[in-house]
């Protein structure tokens, strides 16, 4: 393991198809590792990580395809993310894990197979529910992709946030936006520093993502046999599926114990939103 900047440290693991799997690994405790969701990695959430450092020693991983992690490889799809965090558990010893969107399923998932892990709190992961809702959501990261493929980025940006129906800012005029995300990029690319994933090269892993909530299709009775204690955060500000979603899965896990958290929307976790919030309530949680 090597010294990767003051506030960190990296290291990597081997996956079972021969993926290198790499982390940042912060703070000294119990093992706690934190999954990051779709147009993330491991950097988006380091203030997380910071702030329960001083409990924990806390592991970051960049899920593959992204940073310290190799490609998605053949055959993609929730198994391969189960193989990595079962190298991580070995390496880390940690039972206790906290995951937003899809990294929580990937947790809840894994928990079905893997007995070592004891605790998860989940962000808002999403499940396949209902056919038309889904079908909607495959179209949109569809466009989404196509555009991204062609480098028309702010298009790609813009096109995604007013397919959001509950969001507030689908209102807001279409070139007020593109002049907004192409001021987030030109800031994005000023501030990646060292082992960051520039967001640009985030866009693309999104279709990913979307194919491991596909997967969940008509498996949504799996997860009452989640053997784990679960918490389940949410935002208020949140959209309708990702509520459907966590009243799903509060209605079928053995142990679980659902929190809405007033103001909050989906990426509260990451650095530039509420993350102090979520650390109050994963703090109460985990031993």
């Amino acid at each position: 393991m090597s010294n990767a900047s003051r506030e960190y440290q990296t290291g990597s693991v081997v996956s079972k198809d021969g993926t290198v799997i790499g982390y940042r690994q912060m703070g000294s405790g119990p093992s706690l590792i934190i999954m990051h969701g779709g147009l993330d990695a491991a950097q988006t959430h380091m203030k997380l990580g910071r702030l329960l450092s001083d409990k924990f020693t806390v592991y970051l991983p960049d899920r593959r395809g992204r940073g310290l992690s190799g490609p998605f490889g053949e055959n993609y799809g929730l198994q391969r993310e189960v193989e990595d965090l079962e190298v991580l558990l070995q390496r880390t010893g940690a039972q206790d894990l906290f995951g937003v969107s899809s990294g929580g399923l990937i947790i809840l998932q894994s928990s079905l197979t893997l007995k070592d892990i004891h605790q998860i709190a989940l962000y808002e992961p999403l499940v396949y529910l209902d056919k038309s809702d889904m079908d909607k959501f495959s179209d949109i990261v569809r466009r989404f992709d196509e555009e991204v493929s062609e480098g028309k980025y702010v298009e790609a940006a813009v096109d995604i946030t007013k397919a959001d129906a509950s969001s507030p800012i689908r209102r807001v005029p279409s070139f007020l936006l593109e002049i907004f995300f192409a001021l987030v990029y030109w800031l994005d690319a000023v501030r990646v520093t060292g082992n960051d994933v520039p967001l640009k090269a985030l866009l693309p892993t999104l279709k990913f993502d979307v194919q491991l909530v596909n997967e969940t299709q008509g498996r949504l009775d799996d997860f009452r046999n989640v053997p784990a204690e679960v918490l389940l955060l949410g935002g208020s500000k949140s959209g309708l599926q990702l509520k459907k979603s966590l009243d799903a899965l509060n209605s079928i896990l053995p142990h679980v114990h659902r929190i809405e958290l007033a103001g909050l929307d989906h990426k509260a976790a990451a650095n530039w939103a509420k993350p102090e919030r979520i650390t109050e309530e994963l703090l109460k949680f985990f031993p």
